[in-house]
């Protein structure tokens, strides 16, 4: 059953489980392929995706403008048509961008707005309170969430400013931790209460991140292995820790293809190869997998492959466009 666009945006609470952080496809030219996007989100949501996300960091966010984020961001919701949640990341380094770009989503129906620590200036602790609440005043019943990657901002924002946020303006819902300093997740929940949403983006981490009283995963590995990324979240809700644990240890190899080179050049390789999107270029100032890049990725695969979701030839673009046509 479909909801409208935005529907979930009174109900952040159920913004559970895998929300996939897709790729935003670009053509072997470079150009954002609209088409491409809006097959890998059908795609994500046959396999059991609960939710999506675009322009994270797997989006290239910083390679694109804030008209082709905010095309993207509508391709995603219209194509999504309700089936799930749609949480884009809206952020910048930019203050009027990221207001520009949450208010594109805003309009075009996201359920919350993902936006990342302003990165580069390496603000302090005030500065990124005062840099939320007024994102979160200017769309008050959008649901904001912080994303926290300090190794790609250089910043990272403390647990007692998380707690300050969600004390203090309403919409400020919760956050997305991509460190691998686990202490910290534990010291954001105690800090801000156990109702804050709290994300896992590092992949090794989404299933003990649960244990912590965690929301669920915005997790890379989503781009290539959707089914398997969103039953290891169902088995530990059901109770079921042996197959969580199961799936937990056999997607290692693919996380690993994740970071063979720098991400998403190998998931966006991965992608092309299965038929799914049209090409794997990425933006400068990355680059295609080298041939030894490629060939560790091969390896990857044929160790964890039995964890990669299917496709079938309705999957692909190319049925997608023969349709179409």
């Amino acid at each position: 059953m479909s909801n409208a666009p935005g529907a979930w945006r009174t109900r952040p609470e159920e913004l559970t489980g895998s929300i996939a952080p897709v790729v935003t496809p670009f053509t072997a030219d470079g150009a954002v392929d609209h088409r491409s996007l809006a097959n890998l989100v059908d795609w994500q949501l046959k396999q059991g995706s609960d939710g999506i996300s675009i322009g994270g960091s797997t989006g290239e966010p910083s390679a694109q403008t804030i008209e082709e984020r905010a095309e993207a961001i509508r391709t995603v919701i219209k194509t999504v048509a309700g089936r799930a949640p749609v949480v884009p990341g809206t952020g910048s380094a930019k203050l009027d961008e990221t207001i520009e770009l949450t208010g594109a989503a805003h309009d075009a129906g996201a359920d919350a707005a993902l936006i990342i620590t302003p990165y580069y200036a390496r603000p302090t602790q005030e500065a990124l309170y005062v840099w939320y609440a007024t994102v979160a005043a200017e769309y008050p019943d959008l649901p904001i969430i912080a994303y926290n990657v300090p190794s790609r901002t250089a910043v990272e924002i403390a647990p007692e400013t998380v707690a300050r946020l969600h004390r203090d303006v309403p919409n400020f819902v919760g956050i997305k931790e991509t460190t691998k300093d686990f202490e910290h997740f534990s010291r954001v929940i105690k800090a801000a209460g156990r109702e804050l949403l709290v994300w896992s983006g590092i992949e090794l981490l989404c299933l003990p991140l649960l244990a912590l009283g965690g929301t669920g995963f915005i997790s890379a590995t989503a781009n290539i292995a959707p089914a398997a990324t969103k039953q290891m979240y169902d088995a530990y809700r059901a109770g079921d820790l042996d197959t969580a644990l199961d799936l937990h240890y056999g997607l290692h190899p693919l996380v690993d293809l994740i970071f063979v080179e720098t991400n998403p050049a190998p998931v966006k390789w991965v992608l092309e190869q299965r038929g799914l999107i049209s090409s794997g270029h990425v933006r400068s100032p990355l680059i295609a997998p080298t041939q030894p890049g490629q060939d560790k990725i091969r390896a990857l695969l044929a160790e964890g492959g039995k964890y990669l979701s299917p496709v079938d030839d309705s999957d692909t673009i190319a049925a997608r466009t023969a349709a179409n046509a």
